[in-house]
């Protein structure tokens, strides 16, 4: 019942910060604060109880699992697991999650009870999402994260939050909605060949079709993976949905929200579908580089200072969606540190962000300059972000973008390198971002206040986690490496293929397993 207990704590958490929003605009947060606390608790006793040695070995790859019958009529299972994998991602929304409560704190002022509601299911739903083994309960929980989030843009955003929030909810459910037809699908064909009508993910894998019928089953998947990654071209609605959101809703959009389309493409589409991913393989990998180096020029043309760190998030997941289909073991270690690491990293420039604007009223980088010497301490913080953004060695986002681009060079060695311009560029975005805002005259004389103790608290805590993550990144590399491995070894199951369902680039004389051979080398040299 662990995993059961991680998912309905924070609902009940958010329905008592919203029943306490009747008396007071305090106790939501504190509440709030207090449930994501002690979910954090239970989470790092599970991960100090990860079975790192022993995940090696064994038959099953979770470390915790539980399943019950849901809809017994569809065969549809409430079923959870939890591996390394899924163990890190659920670090990493508690931790943001907790990181905006708190920079929240002062900027939400009417609604704060709903508002928390909403804070704490969209995290619920987001363990949900990081767990679910049945294939209709991950998407029950896929589009339970959206209405919160639509309501925590519409309702506490900026000026344009109406068109922004209708924006993301269009562009995330109709692809959402490709995704459903594609797991009903998937559901028939596996019954056809089998008997057995399920939607378990265990089963589902290696699932006998025909290339044409995974190809398309295959697309719907990828639509909503690549909407919510997001891949250019289908990031338009991210810009718009970042700047209008409150500083939580960003913490959230980048910080999680996106990794949901990279667990999706990790977790289900290629382990699923293997042939048809490898097949498109070298046509996405040219859009993920299109993708680096077009969002780091973007960023560098913005003047609203949160469309620019906006555009830096359509960059480093241009990253992850080329580790993710160069598919060894390197380039999928590298792509879980840019997921937690760019989490931190971006979600602490989104939090710097929203403290700016609290104190200017403005996000226009032209009315900014010369802020060093009125708020130094906010000076540092943003410098170091800007630095671990732009790949600095010995801060967070340097691992993974490493390790990404050495996996890359031993599939395509020319996709690696184009994709190391992206470097170049955030360089210039970061220098010119943090040149623009606090160095120079300060010609409209501004006077600020430096940060107090509760963002203080904020800023070191991300500091510390940026820092760590750069220089002993250890413990993430080892927690989600057996992971990995199990991935990998997904896409070379055999699969069986009775002969009438074989196309006439097979052949054989009667059922006979087909081997995936994808030409990628799963001896890789691990990155540690």
């Amino acid at each position: 019942m662990t995993l059961i207990w991680l998912i309905i704590w924070l609902t009940f958490g958010g329905l008592a910060a919203w029943l306490a929003g009747r008396w007071s605009k305090l106790w939501p947060r504190w509440i709030s604060l207090f449930t994501l606390g002690v979910h954090l608790i239970g989470l790092i006793v599970l991960w100090v109880r990860y079975p790192v040695e022993l995940s090696s070995i064994g038959s099953s790859p979770w470390f915790v699992e539980f399943s019950t019958p849901w809809i017994p009529q569809w065969n549809v299972n409430f079923h959870l697991g939890l591996d390394g994998f899924s163990l890190l991602l659920l670090l990493l929304t508690n931790v943001l999650g907790i990181l905006a409560v708190a920079t929240s704190w002062k900027e939400i002022t009417y609604r704060v009870g709903f508002f928390h509601l909403n804070l704490l299911w969209i995290l619920s739903a987001l363990m949900g999402v990081f767990m679910a083994l049945d294939l209709f309960l991950f998407y029950f929980f896929w589009e339970m994260m959206l209405v919160p989030l639509y309501f925590l843009i519409g309702i506490w955003g900026h000026e344009h939050r109406v068109y922004a929030a209708l924006k993301f909810f269009l562009f995330t459910q109709a692809s959402g909605l490709l995704m459903l037809i594609s797991i009903l699908g998937l559901y028939f064909v596996h019954g056809n060949n089998t008997g057995v009508y399920t939607f378990e993910y265990n089963q589902l894998i290696g699932t006998a079709m025909l290339p044409q019928t995974a190809f398309w089953l295959m697309m719907g998947f990828f639509m909503a993976f690549a909407v919510k990654l997001p891949m250019v071209p289908l990031h338009t609605w991210l810009p718009d949905a970042h700047t209008e959101a409150p500083t939580a809703g960003s913490v959230d959009l980048a910080g999680l929200v996106l990794k949901v389309g990279a667990y999706g493409f990790i977790r289900f589409l290629i382990p699923i579908f293997p042939e048809a991913s490898f097949s498109i393989a070298p046509i996405i990998m040219g859009f993920a580089v299109f993708g680096i180096i077009y969002g780091a020029i973007l960023a560098f043309a913005q003047t609203n200072l949160k469309r620019l760190v906006a555009y830096t998030s359509v960059s480093h997941m241009g990253f992850v969606l080329l580790g993710i289909y160069a598919w060894n073991q390197l380039a999928l270690q590298g792509v879980v540190m840019i997921m937690i690491a760019h989490g931190i990293s971006t979600g602490g420039l989104f939090i710097l962000v929203g403290q700016l604007y609290e104190r200017m009223r403005t996000r226009d980088l032209n009315r900014m300059g010369g802020l060093w010497e009125t708020i130094p301490r906010m000076g540092r913080v943003g410098t170091v972000l800007a630095l671990a953004s732009l790949g600095l060695p010995g801060l967070a986002n340097f691992v993974g973008e490493f390790l990404v681009l050495v996996g890359a060079y031993k599939v395509n060695p020319i996709m690696a390198i184009i994709a190391t311009l992206g470097f170049i560029v955030a360089t210039v975005y970061s220098l010119w971002m943090i040149q623009r805002i606090f160095t120079g005259p300060n010609e409209e004389g501004w006077q600020l206040a430096d940060f107090d103790r509760r963002e203080l608290a904020i800023v070191t805590a991300i500091m510390a986690i940026v820092f760590w993550l750069g220089i002993y990144p250890q413990p993430v590399l080892q927690t989600s490496r057996r992971s990995m491995e199990i991935l990998q070894e997904y896409t070379h199951m055999p699969q069986q293929i009775k002969t009438d369902q074989v196309d006439d680039r097979f052949s054989m004389t009667g059922p006979a397993p087909i081997f995936i051979d994808n030409g990628y080398d799963q001896n890789e040299v691990e990155a540690q």
